[in-house]
Parts: structure tokens; C-alpha cells; sequence
């Protein structure tokens, strides 16, 4: 298994990073791609490690939180010493019914930081990553939210998910002008069905030194072969995409 520094900084991570979405048996918004109970998911992680991945994404939405039960759960029954692998989790995304239950504010992400950890059973998150993009959370709230996480200790290094270029380079603007922590990374779609961020993300990306970390690089099975274009996924076997047409 081939490593890579996470974008400018010196975390070596390996080339193929283990998604966690499927983890979990909760129902909800994840439930039709999820259905991995424990032993399941604690066999793919091992699976992982076994390959040389040393590197695990998850996140908080995912099946409300059991996904990071599931990772937790999975390293402590292998006896991974937590020094041996990068965990990666998200937050942005609701976590109840609530007016402050979702979003990037201070209040939520500071709330959801401590949630993470509890269930993941660490005492730090290696990247912890904006899910997405909130537009009722000042940038400057958030970002110092975030670099309070690095310097008490309960998060390593920052990311975002799903930010066009110009939110992400206003990100980084901030950092400098404030002297906050930067985010090091970007988790996108991209996969050869879908190339948009070749277009401005991927040389701001190279520009600015901030990593790439791919989700569904295989269009939610769609490019492996189990579907025909243009027809219904739905007819087309019992595949991810038959439950979830997601990406489109």
C-alpha cells in the first residue's frame, strides 16, 4: 500500500482510505446503503489493516452515529493501537429535530466534537471535517471553533467536505488573516463519471497545498459494471444504487 502526505502537512496516510457509510443498522437518511452490523464491520476493517489502509472515514450522521460505534468498536476488538491509524470523522449534518441540532455553529460543532469521540472511545479525532456547506454560520465562527479543537487537543487536523473553490479559499483566507488553523484537506465527489472538480477545485487545490480525499470514486457502483446507463437503477439488481441513487 502506497502512503501520501494529507495535503501540506506531514500526516502520512495511505492512498486507499476505508469509507465507513455502510456501517451500522440504524434506519434513516444512510440506513438503505448501511446494514453492516458489528462482526460484519469489524471484518472489513480488518480486512483494511491487513492491506495496508491506515487510514478510516466515517461521520456523525452516518446511521446517527453508530458508524463511529462500529469503527470504535471494530479497532478495540482487533487490538489496533490507535497510534497505527488515521481516523477520520464529519460533522455539519443534523443530529436531532432541534434549531441548533445541525450546522457549523460553535454550539453544535463543539457539542457534536465530545459526541464523536465518546463513540469512536478516543480522546482525539486525527481530521475532523466540515460535511458541507452552512450558510447561517458566520466562516469566522466556525473556523474558530475548529482551532480550538486543535489546541485543546481533541482534534489533530481540520477538513471540509462538498465546499466549491471559492468558499474553501475564503476558508484559508481567514486562517491566514487570524492565524487559525487551515484546513488540510477536501473530501468530493470525483470519479471519471463525474470530472467537474478538475475544472476549478483541483488547481486551487494544487495551488494552495490542501489535499484530495475522494468519496464514491465509483459512482455509487455505477462504474462497476452492475448498471446499464440510462436505465433504472432500480431495475438493475441488488446493488447500492438500487436503494440509493446517489450520486445521480
Amino acid at each position: 500500500m502506497r502512503t501520501n502526505r494529507l495535503g501540506n502537512t506531514g500526516l502520512m496516510v495511505s492512498e486507499l482510505c476505508l469509507g465507513a457509510m455502510t456501517f451500522g443498522t440504524e434506519a434513516g437518511r444512510f440506513g438503505a446503503i448501511a446494514g453492516l452490523d458489528q462482526d460484519a464491520s469489524t471484518a472489513l476493517v480488518k480486512q483494511a489493516i491487513d492491506g495496508g489502509i491506515n487510514f478510516i472515514d466515517t461521520a456523525n450522521v452516518y446511521t446517527t452515529g453508530q458508524s463511529e460505534e462500529f469503527v470504535g468498536g471494530a479497532l478495540k476488538a482487533l487490538g489496533t493501537r490507535r497510534s497505527d491509524v488515521v481516523i477520520a470523522t464529519k460533522a455539519m449534518g443534523a443530529m436531532g429535530s432541534g434549531p441548533n441540532d445541525a450546522g457549523v455553529s460553535r454550539y453544535h460543532l463543539m457539542h457534536q466534537i465530545d459526541a464523536s469521540l465518546k463513540r469512536l472511545g478516543t480522546d482525539h479525532v486525527d481530521l475532523y471535517q466540515i460535511h458541507g456547506w452552512d450558510p447561517t454560520t458566520p466562516m469566522e465562527e466556525a473556523l474558530r471553533a475548529l482551532d480550538d479543537m486543535v489546541r485543546s487537543g481533541r482534534v489533530r487536523y481540520i477538513g471540509v467536505s462538498n465546499w466549491a473553490a471559492w468558499q474553501i479559499v475564503k476558508a484559508l483566507g481567514i486562517s491566514a488573516r487570524l492565524g487559525l488553523e487551515r484546513f488540510a484537506s477536501l473530501q468530493a465527489y470525483y470519479t471519471v463519471a463525474g470530472r467537474d472538480l478538475e475544472r476549478e477545485i483541483v488547481p486551487m487545490l494544487r495551488s494552495e497545498g490542501v489535499g484530495l480525499m475522494v468519496w464514491s470514486p465509483l459512482a455509487g457502483g455505477f462504474l462497476s459494471g452492475k448498471y446499464t446507463r440510462g436505465a433504472d437503477d432500480r431495475s438493475q439488481g441488488e446493488g447500492r444504487r438500487a436503494a440509493f441513487d446517489f450520486p445521480r
